[in-house]
């Protein structure tokens, strides 16, 4: 089974600015596809640390002194450079999507379209999973989670549903979940809506914008000036936190200039109208159709 068609290859890579005796971290190391061209473009002198909370991703590994396959959430990645000697580097990459292999993997839960278990965990030695969510949140942290995760205006009904059935019987699969739920949508957009809700799900299981807030914030101390920050978003949430970061230095996107009229931000914006893939990409890979690319140069 294919682990993952990377996305924005060329794009992401071109972004990253590549010197090549420099130090680059790839955070979503998946199956490999962008750290390998990275490679392919560093000397003896330079450097690759992978990250990947995922065990799975340690199969693919590449077998090369320059570079680290490190197994962790890469909320700390920082730290673990610092173990290792390196308090800057010349860039980062993070593409922030679930990959095909989750996705086609019915044992991980991640989609909707096979019978598996509700798991979704990234990583699977975390105790949080989507049966616990759906299973013990109150309904009033689930319809939270709907409304801001998945931005469903059936938040409200969906949680309600959810809790009904629940005390009747536990919701154990992706199909009890998506069964449940089926009635209450229209054909013409189950399919979508459902996408939501895992989705929305799926972000409270491993925190996944709390940990790009972190990620963001502990790049913006690592990188070296001119260094850049490549970041590779899927929905809007993602792709929200990382324009205001990078345009205003923060995450809620305010304009906060000082007495003199000036913005000090950390980042300097090097595409100011976000890259996203071609149509033919997207012929070969129509997963890519909602990325969205974004890349920083550290002031």
């Amino acid at each position: 089974m294919a682990y993952h068609v990377p996305v924005l290859l060329a794009e992401s890579i071109e972004g990253l600015n590549i010197k090549p005796n420099g130090t680059y971290v790839d955070l979503t190391f998946g199956g490999g596809g962008h750290s390998r061209l990275i490679m392919e473009k560093l000397n003896r002198q330079g450097r690759l640390f992978a990250f990947d909370q995922d065990e799975d991703a340690l199969a693919n590994a590449i077998d090369d002194k320059r570079f680290m396959l490190i197994r962790s959430n890469f909320k700390y990645f920082r730290n673990f450079l610092r173990y290792h000697g390196v308090d800057k580097v010349d860039g980062i990459l993070a593409d922030l999507g679930v990959s095909s292999f989750h996705l086609d993997s019915p044992e991980r839960g991640f989609s909707f379209r096979f019978e598996g278990p509700l798991d979704m965990r990234m990583n699977r030695r975390a105790s949080l999973s989507a049966k616990t969510v759906v299973n013990n949140y109150e309904a009033e942290d689930l319809m939270k989670i709907f409304r801001l995760y998945g931005e469903l205006n059936e938040a409200k009904r969906f949680a309600n549903a959810i809790c009904r059935e629940r005390s009747n019987r536990p919701i154990e699969t992706v199909e009890d979940l998506a069964e449940l739920l089926k009635p209450m949508i229209p054909q013409k957009i189950q399919n979508k809506t459902l996408a939501q809700v895992f989705q929305a799900i799926r972000i409270e299981v491993n925190h996944e914008l709390d940990v790009l807030k972190s990620m963001i914030l502990n790049a913006e101390r690592c990188l070296v000036k001119d260094g850049r920050l490549v970041i590779i978003s899927y929905h809007s949430l993602e792709d929200r936190l990382v324009k205001n970061y990078f345009r205003n230095g923060n995450f809620e996107g305010d304009d906060n200039p000082d007495f003199m009229g000036n913005r000090t931000v950390p980042f300097e914006q090097i595409n100011r109208k976000v890259i996203i893939p071609t149509d033919e990409e997207l012929e070969r890979n129509s997963r890519a159709r909602s990325a969205k690319l974004r890349i920083g140069c550290k002031l």
